[in-house]
């Protein structure tokens, strides 16, 4: 018995597969590049906070007004500060979940 012919799933059809398999793989990288090449923002308070992340979690900058920072209450600005840099993180997040293609269940 060869395995060539076995149910459909050797010569041409296999060789198909891994091309297509192979090509989704650059397909991903690709987009895993381009994501992680954007820039994300987040702006917090009311635009008190912003905080610029490349799609790599690298922060580029943190902008703060003048306003917000009181030196009697810190606190709000350090929250403010974790708040705009999670939601940077949350941002690229669902940006990759997006590019990923869905994998089909067997």
């Amino acid at each position: 018995m060869s395995f060539n012919n076995f149910g459909g799933f050797g010569g041409a059809n296999m060789g198909q597969l891994m091309r297509q398999a192979q090509k989704m793989q650059e397909d991903i990288a690709k987009a895993k590049q381009e994501v992680q090449e954007s820039i994300f923002t987040s702006s917090v308070g009311g635009g008190m906070v912003e905080v610029k992340m490349t799609g790599a979690r690298l922060l580029q900058s943190i902008n703060i007004k003048e306003e917000v920072i009181d030196p009697d209450d810190k606190e709000m600005l350090e929250d403010l500060i974790i708040s705009a840099v999670n939601d940077c993180i949350e941002q690229i997040q669902r940006k990759l979940e997006s590019v990923m293609p869905q994998m089909p269940t067997f």
